[in-house]
């Protein structure tokens, strides 16, 4: 007890290192980095210091941080580090940082580190398994230093010179640049989550320059030396680096406050480098400390909304004025906090275009703001703007026209109504994407938000190569009652692209316990279908896909050969509509187009052709519509959806095993907007079998919300369109109404033979502008159609036409001449 008693102060006065490095396994893979692009699992390696904390991915098979680092069968990245972020910050905004690229490794494990305070992981690839060359990255963190250093060896071990690749891997950022004195820096993409990076080479030895490949002679060793920080933004990463650099820096703290005194977190400080600037932000409390070159005296802050404002180094505290901007306060009929979008649009001549954020993320992106609640504010610029505020094509929209004023906060109160009955349908999309898919970098948040703006009932979970779960992120946004989604998966390859769900991910495994994708697309099917075990509710469906290639031309050599034989059978749906084109009407099974700058033309397949020409073939698709978005400005959800029978139509109570029988029997309508319900004469639907002798009546209702019309009702019958069965509001204006009820009417279909028949409804000079801004599903035009209804004429079970609606089914190998070739053939000439 009295030998406790005395050592006591002297433990108190040497704390032990917190520098330290352990595997992620045991119950320690819950110690494993976080933040929007962490992409640790088990088995990968946690290093970490007082200041930062990092992972760095094992020796694996098929180890990757996500599918787009890298493709192909050398872009596997062992031994990188994925994450890094500040200690306890759950905050890692990088994919991927790889020495000298990527590929595989003989080995990594934890380094044997002598120096106090510090720790280290090092990767190995040994000269035999890397053409002669030994590689061996070292990570150290250092207690006391907010950042990595990174000790590359590179050693040819043969008796010839040998070539090696030196340029690091570095992704994924939007705003990234190079200062004066050669250091990288990177911001986070999204400039709210308040993270930046920069790294420098400290040193090289070996060699007299470094470049992206340099060739070693026999026994001859490179070592290069980098620091790679982290901060709460590019401005003080790069101040970091600075300083371990031995620059001449200044700290510098203080604090950006409104009028009112309290802190400005959106505020950010421009540090000038050269000709540009590097962004320094501050946190909640408008608190900021930046490791500034000593010669600066005064930086300049800005804030959008209030003018800007100088900081004095010497006394580096600011108080900016109010800001100007708009307050929303957005409801249902039932007085209740409403998801929805604004989208802004300036009425001042000369105003620049807005630049509210990135397409990246919900709340601010280009001219438009997402939100969870429809209760938010909205800094500005102080002049006039027209606003609209939306919430999907069931929903009225409010506009009205706002002076924003200096310094002055407007309020925008209001009510969307339904004006839509969907009663018994809910509205779907089965294909999206966030963050973790790899192919893009939007925030899971932002999709979420985006999905419940846009007022899409169902959505499943469907990243790339990565079985995920969305529920517990709608959880933390409070959704649960406006999103229902499913955990699934977007399986990727060269080819055919897959979606399927239900499926129960493992967060802690490569890809979530996904599959492998196979390029015979009727085993990755199978795969799917059997993945963790088979269920009546498992939907698997193609997604945009080459449908030629999958019935007609497997190898796509431009010869026919019957394509994957049997693939239609082993699948639920297909995408018939990815993205905003409305080319069901299409007369032909591809377009001919003149790129900008080209003066060749170019020839692209209509899918839906393709798709109209395969029913006739007895292959019953059922077709499917979706976003596929990647962004939430510009290609988010909301351009095609489908509307899917329920016995509720609360998203909270929605079941994917009520569901899931009525997809499969393509109980389905595809829509950009208009809500189209058509049933025949024995309360048949889209999917269904019907029988009937002569002809079959169709009961056909049309409704649009008041941002959009429909001009156009067509019947096709075997995928044609019938011209007596083409109804328009010029030749037909009885049919057509101007409320939310487009059209409501019988329409007798005689039949002598066995068909199947889609309705269309389509605007076809419309757009959808009020709904979507400047954002490119403007253009759209309001379209609505049904999966076909297979009509028995004869009673003798329905037999398929065989019709190719006067075209060859689809090859490989299309090119504008042979396009032009068979237009000619069919009579039609060039369709631009």
């Amino acid at each position: 007890m009295i030998k406790s008693a005395l050592l006591l102060p002297f433990l108190l006065a040497a704390p032990l290192s917190a520098a330290e490095v352990f595997e992620a396994a045991l119950g320690r893979e819950a110690e494993l980095p976080k933040g929007k692009e962490a992409d640790g699992i088990l088995g990968d390696f946690v290093l970490r210091s007082d200041k930062v904390e990092a992972t760095i991915s094992h020796n694996a098979p098929n180890r990757r941080a996500n599918m787009s680092t890298f493709y192909g069968e050398d872009g596997v990245t062992p031994g990188a580090m994925y994450d890094l972020t500040l200690r306890g910050a759950g905050n890692d905004q990088l994919v991927i940082y790889s020495p000298c690229g990527h590929g595989q490794v003989s080995y990594v494990k934890i380094a044997n580190v002598k120096e106090e305070g510090s720790a280290a992981v090092e990767s190995v690839t040994t000269a035999a398994k890397n053409s002669g060359v030994f590689k061996r990255h070292e990570y150290r963190v250092k207690d006391g230093v907010q950042g990595i250093f990174i000790t590359t060896v590179l050693r040819n071990e043969t008796d010839k010179p040998q070539k090696t690749f030196t340029k690091d891997d570095f992704t994924r950022f939007d705003s990234t640049g190079t200062t004066t004195d050669g250091i990288r820096w990177a911001d986070a993409i999204n400039p709210a989550h308040k993270c930046g990076y920069a790294f420098a080479t400290l040193s090289v030895s070996g060699i007299d320059k470094l470049a992206d490949t340099i060739e070693l002679q026999p026994k001859q060793e490179v070592v290069i030396s980098r620091f790679f920080a982290v901060g709460t933004s590019p401005a003080q990463a790069v101040g970091d680096v600075r300083a371990v650099k031995g620059d001449k820096v200044a700290l510098v703290s203080g604090q950006i406050t409104g009028a009112d005194g309290k802190g400005i977190a959106t505020a950010m400080i421009l540090v000038p480098e050269g000709k540009k600037t590097i962004l320094g932000y501050p946190d909640a409390e408008g608190n900021f400390s930046l490791k500034l070159p000593a010669n600066l005296t005064e930086l300049v802050v800005t804030d959008l909304g209030r003018p800007d404002a100088k900081l004095s180094l010497a006394a580096p505290k600011v108080a900016m004025q109010a800001a100007a901007g708009i307050r929303f306060a957005i409801t249902g009929e039932d007085g209740q906090p409403l998801p929805c979008k604004a989208h802004f649009a300036p009425l001042d001549e000369k105003a620049p275009k807005l630049d509210l954020g990135p397409k990246w993320r919900a709340h601010g992106c280009v001219d438009q703001y997402h939100s969870e609640n429809g209760h938010f504010t909205q800094q500005l610029t102080p002049g006039k703007y027209h606003v609209v505020v939306v919430r999907g094509p069931e929903y009225a929209h409010l506009a009205q026209d706002i002076t924003v004023e200096a310094g002055k906060v407007v309020e925008f109160k209001g009510t969307l109504k339904r004006l839509v009955d969907s009663k018994g349908w809910i509205s779907t999309d089965f294909h999206n994407h966030s963050t973790p898919s790899g192919d893009n970098v939007c925030d899971t948040d932002g999709r979420l938000i985006n999905i419940a703006a846009e007022h899409l009932e169902f959505a499943p979970t469907t990243e790339h190569n990565r079985l995920y779960d969305w529920e517990p992120t709608i959880k933390t946004l409070g959704l649960e009652d406006h999103i229902k989604t499913v955990k699934g998966m977007e399986l990727t390859g060269s080819r055919q692209h897959f979606n399927a769900f239900p499926f129960e991910p493992e967060p802690l495994k490569q890809d979530g316990g996904a599959p492998v994708w196979n390029d015979d697309p009727r085993i990755t099917a199978l795969t799917l279908r059997r993945w963790q075990g088979e269920r009546a509710d498992r939907w698997i469906q193609f997604n945009h896909p080459d449908l030629g290639n999958m019935f007609n031309d497997r190898n796509s050599d431009g010869l026919a050969d019957g394509g994957f034989v049997g693939v239609g059978d082993m699948i639920d749906g297909s995408e018939s509509e990815n993205g905003p084109g409305t080319d069901i009407l299409a007369e032909a099974p591809f377009k001919l187009s003149r790129p900008a700058g080209s003066l060749a033309m170019k020839a692209s397949t209509v899918r839906e052709f393709i798709w109209r020409q395969l029913l006739n073939q007895g292959h019953r698709l059922v077709a499917v519509g979706v976003a596929d978005a990647h962004s939430v400005y510009g290609n988010g959800v909301g351009c095609w959806r489908c509307y899917l029978p329920s016995s509720t139509d609360a998203p909270a109570k929605i079941d994917w095993a009520e569901l899931s029988p009525h997809a499969k029997a393509g109980h389905m309508i595809l829509s950009t907007g208009p809500f189209l319900e058509v049933t025949t004469q024995n309360g048949k639907i889209a999917g269904d079998d019907d029988r009937c002798t002569g002809g079959i009546d169709l009961n056909v209702r049309v409704q649009c919300t008041d941002w959009m019309d429909i001009d156009r009702v067509q019947v096709l019958v075997n995928s044609r369109p019938d011209p007596k069965l083409n109804f328009t509001r010029q030749s037909h204006p009885q049919m057509f109404k101007d409320g939310v009820v487009k059209f409501a009417e019988k329409i007798h279909v005689p039949l002598q033979q066995d068909a199947h028949l889609i309705v269309v409804a389509i605007d076809e000079d419309g757009n959808e502008a009020i709904g979507f801004g400047t954002s490119d599903y403007a253009k759209m035009r309001p379209c609505a159609y049904n999966n076909p209804i297979w009509v028995d004429a004869d009673g003798n079970g329905f037999k398929p036409n065989y019709d190719t609606l006067g075209f060859d089914l689809p090859v490989g190998g299309l090119n504008a001449d042979k396009a032009k070739a068979q237009l000619e053939r069919a009579g039609m000439g060039e369709k631009k």
